[in-house]
């Protein structure tokens, strides 16, 4: 059978370095194809390659057998290639009719007539969405049916998904599938980037594995399991470093002295009497289902977002009765939040690596008045910090918009330690990571309670819940309802706990 899509001895360099090299790749009609690899590994250029987002320096690029050069993305969807982003493409102002229908309007249109052609479109992919609807109304999953509606609806053959789970629920995430698997029997073939290797392993038909720019195995789903993907994509066992065994090969460390007393603390419907600790030199992890509440709270410490002004309870630093509005001064007194949307709330993505660790200096150091930035200092503190994160660029003055999502996550880590702070709120800190940048992140968090620093972890994720936590706090409908020991919590006992 002739591939649908084939890349042949294909190389991609920007500015002469190279983003993939040498590889040969084959997506065949009918299949779901997933690309894994670390970040930085090459996945997401390969992908935008296909796509028309970037072209070839050496190599080609083949659909349905013959040579061509797709230069815009354009270019490829008149090829039938779609590509569905982790950020969506859409636009927020305009109806989720409009939306679909954008570029391929008619020259005289009845929005009652585009209304209901939308619905019944929608309809027939059994996509229960609004066409009426802002876009700016609606949650991640129904986003993600209008990007798939538009591919569709313009005749795509190929979609190609660049992490299409990251932001989902369980529950969006078993509905996504099931939308997955409808697009292939209705002969759509899927291409998509995931770093949850479970997700790969139960959907596709074929895996893909990049390692430092190159193709380390193609291969059939069913020959593979996850530790064998992840041998392939970082070269060794990590398993049992990223989530080892709490119980037995860990040991918990003791309380220390209370950083952070909350209590009866309230926000609006979300957040209501809720009373918790945190203590110094200890990983607090908190888990909670979605709309716990959990992330508000931990937001309301932070100055992030504002407790009620009456009947709100009362949050005190080593002892001190504390409220922020803002949080520029949780930051001078020793408190930083960690971002889970380190992409809308976490970065400024058309400065470099260097200007956006220093920005977080400047804050830190603010007193009034304006402040001059040197540059020098700038780069000598993201050196630091790049080494000390490890987080790879193809330059030292790369915008952080060009880097992998692994290493986005590392710019924010380190723009919130650079200053010093004395309780640390990481909110989802793996959520589009991959594996080997995991184990990095984790052994960063634990030496951070090491230090002597207090640690909050929020996630949704429960083995790395039991992994890096000392005490975990679970949260359900706006409050903390259970304090659990890390060496005696099951994933069962959290759930329930959070459930119930």
């Amino acid at each position: 059978m002739t591939p649908l899509v084939e890349l042949r001895n294909a190389t991609k360099d920007f500015r002469g370095i190279k983003a993939f090299s040498d590889v040969n790749f084959s997506l065949m009609p009918g299949e779901i194809h997933a690309v894994l690899g670390e970040n930085g590994a090459g996945k997401s250029t390969l992908t935008k390659v296909m796509a028309g987002v970037h072209t070839l320096s050496e190599g080609e690029l083949l659909i349905d057998g013959k040579p061509e050069r797709l230069e815009t993305p354009s270019a490829a969807l008149a090829k039938g290639i779609a590509m569905v982003y982790q950020e969506n493409s859409l636009v927020p102002s305009m109806t989720v009719a409009q939306n679909i229908y954008l570029g391929h309007e008619k020259t005289f249109n009845r929005l009652r007539g585009i209304y209901i052609a939308a619905q019944q479109f929608l309809q027939s992919l059994s996509f229960h969405v609004d066409p009426t609807a802002l876009v700016s109304s609606l949650g991640a999953a129904q986003k993600q049916m209008v990007e798939i509606a538009r591919a569709v609806h313009q005749q795509a053959r190929v979609i190609i998904f660049d992490e299409p789970t990251a932001s989902l629920t369980p529950e969006e995430k078993r509905y996504f599938f099931q939308l997955i698997r409808n697009l292939k029997k209705n002969g759509v073939t899927i291409i998509f980037i995931s770093h949850a290797l479970e997700e790969a392993l139960e959907l596709a038909d074929t895996i893909t594995v990049l390692r430092d720019g190159e193709l380390v195995a193609s291969q059939p789903a069913s020959s593979l399991d996850r530790n064998g993907i992840i041998r392939l994509m970082v070269g060794r066992e990590l398993s049992g470093e990223i989530y080892a065994d709490t119980t037995e090969t860990r040991k918990i460390r003791p309380l220390g002295r209370k950083i952070l007393s909350v209590e009866n603390l309230s926000m609006g419907g979300l957040v209501r009497n809720s009373s918790f600790s945190v203590y110094e030199g200890q990983v607090t992890g908190m888990f909670g289902l979605v709309g716990s509440g959990r992330t508000e709270m931990m937001k309301v410490v932070a100055g992030v977002i504002k407790r009620d002004f009456f009947h709100g309870g009362q949050v005190r630093l080593f002892g001190r009765p504390i409220r922020y509005r803002v949080p520029a001064p949780a930051i001078r007194d020793g408190i930083v939040y960690v971002t889970e949307e380190r992409k809308q709330e976490g970065f400024f993505e058309t400065m470099s690596i260097a200007e956006n660790i220093h920005i977080g200096q400047v804050v830190k150091n603010r007193g009034g008045g304006f402040q001059v930035m040197s540059m020098n200092s700038a780069r000598e503190a993201a050196d630091t910090w790049r080494n000390r994160l490890n987080i790879r660029a193809i330059n030292p003055d790369a915008k952080v918009i060009e880097l992998s999502g692994g290493n986005q996550q590392k710019v924010v880590i380190a723009k919130a330690l650079i200053q010093k702070p004395r309780l640390v709120i990481f909110d989802e800190p793996t959520r589009g990571v991959d594996v080997g940048a995991i184990a990095e992140i984790h052994a960063f968090i634990k030496q951070l309670a090491d230090d002597g620093i207090g640690v909050v972890v929020i996630s949704s994720y429960l083995p790395e819940v039991l992994a890096i936590s000392d005490r975990i706090l679970i949260a359900r409908q706006g409050k903390i309802v259970e304090e659990m020991e890390a060496g005696t919590a099951t994933e069962e006992s959290i759930m329930y706990a959070a459930v119930h």
